[in-house]
Parts: C-alpha cells; sequence; structure tokens
C-alpha cells in the first residue's frame, strides 16, 4: 500500500517493457480503505442470479453472455470504460430497458428466485421490489414530503398516519431527517444537490424494495456530499441489496463487497474488492485498474 492518497499507481520500473516479467506482474498502489467485512457480508444467500445475459439494440450487441450471481445483504460494484454495457446489465434488473425501442433480452434474471423476465410476471411489482437511483438527481417538483411518500400514494395509500410515519422512516434512512423535519413542506427542488441526491435515496427506499441499484449516484456530487452517500451505502446494505455502477475505482473499492469488471459488453473479471483489486485476475482488470486504459 502506498503513501499517495486515493491514487492508483503502477509499481513499475522506469523504462520497462510494456509486458512485465511474471514475477514483477503491476499490482494496485492505493490508500482507499475497502469495506469492512460483517455478518452481513459473509452471508451465502443469493439475491440475484443471472445466467447468459446478452442485451441487443436493434443488431447492436451490448452485452454478451454474462452470467453473475449477487449476495443478499452486499454492495457489488459494476466498473468498467464507458460504453462497456454496465449500465445496460443494471437496467435489465428492474426492466428499465423495456422502455428503449428495438431492445432484444436474452437470458435468465432471478431475483430472490423469481424470474423477472417471465410472461407472469408484473413489471410494476418487478420496479417496485427493485428501487433505482439515477445518476442526476431528480427530485419532483414538490413539497420534501410528497417527494417521499410518492410511491407510496401510486400504490394506493393514503391513510395520513401511515405516510408520516413511511416518510420520517425514509427520510432517517436516507440520513437527511435532521436536516429537513422542519421544513417538509417546502420545495425538494430547494436541496442542495448532495441533499437531493438523498432525497431520491429516501424515495426510493420508502416503497421498502428488496434490492436497490444505483447508476453513478455520486457522479455530479462533491467530495462532501459524496462521502455522505458513500457512508449512507454501507449503512443501507444492512436491510437491502445493492448494485452501484461507478468510474471511481476508489469509490468501489471504499463501498463494495464484490466487485465485476466489464469492457466491451464482456464480463472480465467478478471477485471480492479487495482480491479484484490487489491481485487481478485477468489481464484486462489489471490495465483498466492500473491506468493504462479506460
Amino acid at each position: 500500500m502506498g503513501s499517495s492518497e486515493g491514487t492508483l499507481e503502477k509499481a513499475v520500473t522506469p523504462g520497462a517493457p510494456v509486458e512485465p516479467d511474471p514475477e514483477t506482474r503491476i499490482r494496485v498502489k492505493t490508500d482507499v480503505t475497502f469495506a469492512p467485512r460483517t455478518e452481513a457480508s459473509d452471508a451465502h444467500d443469493t439475491a440475484i442470479q443471472i445466467r447468459s445475459a446478452n442485451v441487443f439494440y436493434g443488431e447492436k450487441q451490448a452485452l454478451h453472455d454474462v452470467s453473475l450471481d449477487m449476495q443478499e445483504h452486499q454492495v457489488t460494484a459494476f466498473i468498467g470504460p464507458s460504453g462497456c454495457g454496465k449500465s445496460t446489465l443494471l437496467r435489465c434488473l428492474n426492466r428499465m430497458n423495456d422502455l428503449v425501442d428495438g431492445v432484444r433480452i436474452t437470458g435468465s434474471f432471478l431475483v430472490h428466485k423469481q424470474d423477472i423476465y417471465a410472461k407472469t410476471t408484473d413489471v410494476i411489482e418487478v420496479r417496485r421490489k427493485i428501487g433505482m437511483v439515477f445518476q442526476k438527481s431528480n427530485p419532483l417538483p414538490t413539497s420534501i414530503y410528497e417527494n417521499v411518500v410518492y410511491g407510496l400514494r401510486i400504490a394506493g395509500i393514503r391513510n395520513k398516519a401511515t405516510l408520516d410515519d413511511a416518510c420520517e422512516k425514509s427520510l432517517r434512512s436516507a440520513a437527511l431527517w435532521d436536516e429537513v423535519k422542519d421544513r417538509l413542506r417546502e420545495s425538494g427542488l430547494g436541496l442542495s444537490g448532495g441533499q437531493q441526491q438523498r432525497l431520491c435515496i429516501a424515495r426510493a427506499v420508502a416503497i421498502e424494495p428488496d434490492v436497490l441499484l444505483m447508476d453513478e449516484p455520486c457522479s455530479a456530487l462533491d467530495p462532501i456530499a459524496t462521502l455522505r452517500i458513500e457512508q449512507l451505502i454501507y449503512e443501507l446494505k444492512r436491510d437491502y441489496t445493492i448494485v452501484i455502477v461507478t468510474h471511481n475505482l476508489q469509490q468501489a473499492a471504499r463501498v463494495s463487497d464484490r466487485t465485476a469488471f466489464f469492457w466491451l459488453g464482456k464480463l472480465i473479471e467478478f471477485n471480492t474488492t479487495a482480491e479484484l483489486f490487489t491481485a487481478p485476475g485477468e489481464k484486462h482488470t489489471e490495465d483498466y485498474i492500473t491506468g493504462r486504459f479506460g
């Protein structure tokens, strides 16, 4: 581990050949702290099982024969260069790609042993059980309170006490309650960027999903707001299975239990985060995390 804060460096001698000797293989040098192991991270119950997943946008194939398992109450990070298919796979998990014209998806997607692409599957129920937080915070142009309980109202819940309890519980889960409890009737658009993203997380957890998907949730945030979201992700995994797409390698190392590296629509390597970053088993993975491409 090096002394350069938050960096990924190549431990090679200047002038060394591009293909190093096996005894001097590149290893990641970083001072990031890997996500701590907990009882939850040691559990072996599979929450999400993907087998032979292929995605086509018209004639273009975006994902090629992807198979992996994700465990309950763990954070799984998808990393890779832009256009490698990580967000496409993420959106398959709550059938967001159904909204794209010309998309064709093959393979098996099981969430808690339920085939989410079966003809008898209720897509609305899938999206209720698998929440989504997007790259850009998207609060509704209404009050903080109504933002949080929006999904519950859509589900037909009208009891004020139930909505009030859900609002407080969700805002506490998103570490936002103490900051907004005295202005719940004010517009959610008046919050800072980091607060808006936490508001969107509160809205996602209010409907009590089983899985929470996050598509680059910190990419538009400053470092302080990013830290708050990362701390929140670690806390939320006690209650949810979390899948996050990120371009930030240090963030993947900090928040995730397992990491999947994608390249050109293919799953190149999937391993515990500590193992993938310190001893990658594939040359493409090694080249990416040491900055040779990406």
